[in-house]
């Protein structure tokens, strides 16, 4: 029987940060949650867009042409090839959809792992 993905429920099933959990996919697509907190690196990604939904908390997407700040049911969509730092201010939830395999750093050797949560 079809079962609803609960993103509260997948959230409390880990804890570290950065460290994108997949919870389902769609036409090719990874979707997954993660808990994000202070800066990431900058990176970009050559062959895809890079989607984040903020679940809770606050999220700063900062760019080479300007900021683009997020608040809870807010996203936003950076273009491929656009270099990008995320800063979560505290612990930030997001929903986050990519091309699957896509490096969260944009390069495999320093991508972290995705699993199926």
């Amino acid at each position: 029987m079809p079962k609803a993905v609960n993103l509260a429920d997948k959230l409390r099933l880990f804890s570290e940060h950065w460290s994108p959990k997949i919870v389902s996919q769609f036409n090719g697509h990874d979707v997954m949650v993660a808990k994000l907190e202070g800066p990431f690196d900058w990176h970009h990604h050559d062959d895809t867009d890079d989607f984040f939904l903020v679940l809770s908390g606050s999220l700063t997407i900062e760019t080479e042409d300007g900021d683009v700040d997020l608040e809870p049911g807010e996203l936003y969509v950076i273009p491929r090839g656009v270099r990008h730092r995320p800063v979560a201010h505290g612990e930030v939830h997001v929903l986050l959809m990519e091309t699957a395999g896509t490096p969260n750093t944009g390069d495999k050797a320093t991508a972290a792992t995705k699993e199926w949560i």
